[in-house]
């Protein structure tokens, strides 16, 4: 059981930097120490894998591979692999936000001329880094060097059919020839891990830990399904038979299609679900605490049609359920620092899987006042064993929500959080009535209260993370340091106090 804490979601990308996008670096270190200050005990991410042609990080190459973008070049200064020129040249004074076309432009580059000047000792590094990940790096590294040949394309869409069906003669004989690009995608690796090993030790040792998210399905272009086709519903030309996605609801009325390929949840229960419990053993190594998001497909999962136009027409299949959870509790413990993200449509199945695993869940304070009734979002309801959040990355900001809501639910919510009188609608970093329902959610139950850093700045809904549905225009927000800097402190550590909550 997690003890009575708080905890403050913001994604490496959205930290403070020069270079354009947060990092590993000084800003990470420096904004542990800020929650750690402020009485907070944990920081949630969003997960580290690389991003899709929309940015999301929940459609990756890999279920594995690091997202490049988060390696800090300053210290590759400081292990004399870039120097202060190069350095200077990757500076991008754009702080508001993460420009992804520029860094897709010049991030590659200075990586490459880094890895140009890696010598033996670093080498042999990066070899006994790829050894110890052989599970996963060596097929990774493999089919970005093809995709990159085959002008990014998805390996279904490739002209050889050798490779494109992952032929062991056909595959030993690109190691060959793209052997230099292999090692230059193991290179990146292993920066990426060893430099947030590093950073994560200092993260601990503040008195932070840091909770990851794993999305529940891989994208169809990554090396995944490339090289492990058996494990998903798949035709004979590596189609997918059946996508990923969900039925209509809050976020999207058409429900949303998200067009990854279906789990075999047969074949994967026949080797007792391995690729599962290395993916989440991975996890867990990486982060303190793990968040699968899309719990839900656990017990039953949305089945869509490959030709479908829109969700709506899929339909609910069965998933592995408690089998799987048996497994994992077998590997990891009884008690595996596991979050079930188990928000959405939900029925009795998947109250009764959760109750099962004994995984504590999601409470969510913006679905709380949507309507009339005592529903199980409301803080007054929020079980113990929970994590409460004012939001998620999927929603407004909180002030966001309050311009948003009917005059009827706005009214509600305020009532609720004791705001009376006075301008609602102030924002900035004492919005009187975001503060209000970040107060009320830390009285609740819950033993773990999260807030968006968007919600403690008192941001609008051009701050907001994501719109799911939507696919371009997501994932850019970044916050400042005079931003961080004008927090009030010591209004947070107070609340955090007040609700023993506090880690100080």
């Amino acid at each position: 059981m997690i003890p009575r804490s708080s905890g403050v979601l913001l994604h490496i990308s959205s930290l403070p930097g020069e270079y354009g996008v947060g990092s590993f670096g000084k800003e990470a270190v420096s904004f542990a120490h800020l929650l750690h200050d402020c009485g907070f005990t944990y920081w949630q991410t969003l997960p580290f894998t690389t991003v899709d042609q929309y940015n999301s990080p929940y459609t990756s190459l890999s279920a594995f591979a690091g997202n490049m973008m988060f390696i800090d070049l300053p210290t590759l200064h400081k292990k004399g692999l870039l120097t202060e020129d190069e350095l200077e040249v990757n500076k991008y004074r754009m702080p508001y936000q993460v420009d992804f076309n520029w860094l897709r432009g010049t991030r590659d580059r200075v990586l490459r001329t880094a890895y140009s000047r890696m010598d033996k000792e670093e080498k042999e590094k990066v070899l006994a880094f790829v050894k110890e990940n052989e599970s996963w790096l060596p097929d990774y590294a493999l089919y970005v060097a093809i995709r990159s040949k085959n002008n990014d394309k998805c390996w279904v869409d490739w002209e050889d059919k050798g490779l494109k069906m992952h032929e062991p003669k056909a595959v030993a004989k690109a190691k060959t020839e793209l052997a230099d690009e292999i090692l230059y995608q193991e290179f990146v690796q292993y920066e990426f891990y060893s430099q947030w090993e590093s950073v994560k030790k200092e993260i601990n040792e503040t008195g932070i830990k840091i909770i990851g998210d794993m999305p529940f399905y891989v994208a169809q272009d990554s090396s995944d399904v490339w090289g492990n086709r058996e494990m998903f519903d798949l035709d004979a030309e590596g189609k997918p038979r059946h996508i990923a996605g969900c039925p209509p609801d809050y976020f999207a009325a058409d429900g949303q299609l998200w067009g990854q390929p279906i789990y075999n949840w047969a074949y994967m229960k026949k080797d007792g679900y391995s690729w599962w419990l290395k993916r989440l053993g991975a996890s867990l190594n990486t982060y303190d605490m793990v968040r699968i998001d899309h719990f839900r497909a656990f017990s039953s999962y949305w089945s869509i049609p490959g030709g479908a136009r829109t969700a709506k027409e899929g339909e609910w299949v069965k998933g592995a359920g408690m089998d799987f959870f048996k497994e994992v509790k077998k590997t990891f413990g009884e008690n595996a620092p596991i979050i079930a993200e188990d928000l959405g449509t939900i029925d009795d199945d998947v109250i009764k899987l959760k109750e099962d695993t004994g995984l504590p869940g999601m409470r969510v304070m913006q679905f709380a006042f949507i309507d009339n009734y005592d529903n199980l979002h409301l803080p007054h309801n929020i079980p113990k064993n929970s994590l409460a959040y004012t939001g998620t990355h999927d929603n407004d900001t909180m002030l966001g929500w309050l311009y948003a809501a009917s005059n009827e639910n706005r009214d509600r919510a305020l009532r609720y959080c004791g705001f009376e009188g006075g301008n609602w609608g102030e924002g900035g970093f004492k919005a009187p009535a975001v503060r209000a329902m970040i107060r009320t959610l830390w009285a609740s139950p819950a033993m773990l209260a999260i807030v968006p850093i968007q919600d403690l700045c008192g941001y609008g809904n051009d701050c907001k993370m994501n719109q799911p549905g939507v696919p371009a225009g997501n994932w850019a927000f970044r916050v400042t340091q005079d931003a961080l800097a004008q927090l009030d402190r010591s209004w947070l550590l107070n609340l955090n106090r007040t609700f023993y909550r506090s880690s100080i």
